[in-house]
Order: structure tokens, then sequence, then C-alpha cells
């Protein structure tokens, strides 16, 4: 069984705002939070997990004011299922995904193949319900050939349950590198480096986007945080944090007609069975 870890920011407040948010954008998201509630008295709990995991807690909870993936692929799947309201949804930043290691490179690794060597420690996150776990299955599948593929997998010594998790597992040298974000280097740039994947290598250029849900009380209220995170005080934020505030920006890591967002079909042989258990 995969266990999640959900953070809140204070508890649940009685009047204010409730967002589940995928931990692709924690720090500025932390950050945001505690500047809008500063400004406006408004109190605001946050809880972080894999984006697929936050979506199933605001489902079954029916609770909650906005929805804030980590990626286009699960508010897609937000929409269609409507639990949010998709004339709110608005996109807060762009994503280009990397090879992440241990500061210092020092099992030199330079390139998505030199992931197949033996003897590499490596995880992704859980594909399933996790953002930049999505990409990296989509990274390996476009770029690897069988034979790599199975090398790659054969690296595969954790599934992790969200961005964040991805990238404290390189942070701590539990592994010698992830497939996660470019930005996963500025969370902690003391013990995280990112290596720069090929431009053609990119398959999407992801973005993270933000709906209001369906559950919630206070439509304007949620709106009004919305409109802050798009505001040039709520977009220096996650600038300092060195996300990619315009899809030009991103553009400078990928090809020039790359696709932007969109959702990406899992293999079923990436898969978890019922053990959490890689499927073979």
């Amino acid at each position: 069984m995969i266990l999640v870890s959900v953070q809140h920011a204070q508890s649940s407040p009685s009047k204010g705002l409730l967002i589940f948010a995928g931990a692709a954008s924690k720090p500025p998201t932390e950050e945001a939070a505690r500047t809008f509630q500063g400004k406006y008295s408004i109190p605001v709990d946050v809880i972080f997990g894999g984006s697929g995991f936050v979506l199933s807690q605001m489902k079954l909870a029916k609770k909650g004011d906005l929805y804030f993936p980590g990626s286009s692929d699960f508010m897609e799947i937000a929409k269609r299922e409507g639990f949010v309201l998709p004339e709110t949804e608005k996109i807060i930043v762009y994503l280009v995904p990397s090879i992440n290691v241990q500061k210092g490179n020092p099992k030199g690794i330079h390139s998505l193949k030199d992931l197949t060597r033996d003897g590499l420690r490596v995880a992704i996150a859980n594909p399933e319900m996790v953002c930049v776990g999505t990409y990296a299955v989509e990274l390996v599948e476009k770029n690897l050939n069988s034979a790599e593929k199975d090398k790659f997998r054969k690296n595969l010594v954790n599934y992790t349950e969200s961005c964040e998790k991805t990238a404290n597992v390189i942070a701590l040298k539990a592994v010698d590198a992830v497939i996660g974000w470019r930005v996963f280097q500025y969370w902690d740039p003391d013990r995280i480096q990112t290596v720069f994947l090929k431009p053609e290598e990119i398959p999407r250029i992801g973005y993270i986007p933000i709906a209001v849900s369906r559950f919630t009380q206070d439509r304007m209220l949620a709106l009004k945080f919305i409109q802050f995170l798009l505001s040039m005080e709520g977009k220096a934020i996650f600038r300092k944090y060195h996300y990619l505030m315009d899809l030009q920006d991103a553009f400078a890591f990928t090809n020039s007609d790359t696709p932007v967002g969109g959702v990406y079909s899992l293999p079923d042989r990436w898969r978890l069975n019922g053990l959490g258990e890689k499927a073979k």
C-alpha cells in the first residue's frame, strides 16, 4: 500500500480558503498562502501531496475551494469528472522536466541514457498519481529503446508519492538520480543539481493550473486567491523560486514546436498492482 503524506498549513478554518495542491508548487505556494493571509486577514489552509492523491482527498471529503495540481493531466481529470469549475481555470507557471542528481554530480550522469547504466539507483514519482512521474514515464517511453527501458526499470528503486518526496530522495542521497522538474535544484541548491535534457527529448512543456473547486463555499474568495497568484506580487513569489512565468521562457529549454500541457495515457506496464509494486 502506498501511504500518502499531506501537510496542513494550519488547522482547517471555519471561514477562509482550503486548497488541495500538488507538491510541484510547494515552496512558492506556501509563501503565497502566508502572504495572502497576512494581506487580507483570510485564513488559508493548504493540503499538499501528489496531484492525484489530493484530488482523491478533495472528492472524498467533498470540500475545498481550489484545486491546484502540478500538471494539466490531473486538471483535465478533475474537469472531466466535474470536480472543478472549468471556466475558472488559469495557468500560473510553466515547468520543464529534467534529471536531478546529487550536488556535484558524483555519478557523472549527463543524459537520459546514463540512467540505464548498471548499478545506478534511480527513482521516479508514482506515475499514476504524481505529475512529475507521468512526465518521467513519457520521457522514457519517447526516448529509450526496448532494451534501454528494461535497464532503466531495473535501476528503479522507488516510486515516490509526491514531487516533494521526489526532490527529497535525491537531496538525502537515497538515490543517484531522479527524473524531476528543473526547479527542484532551486528548492535545495546546496544538495540538488539539475542535468538538462536535450530539447528534442522533452515530449511536453508542463504547466501548473488552478481552478475553483465545485465544493467551494465562497467562489468569489477563491477567485480572489487566483487573482492574487496572477498579480505582480504573486508572480514575484514564484519567480523567486525560478519557476517559468512565461511560455517563451519554457521554450528556451525545448524545441519551438514542443506541445504544451495535454494529457499522457500511461502504459499499463507502468501502473502499480494492488501491492504497490511496479507491474512487470
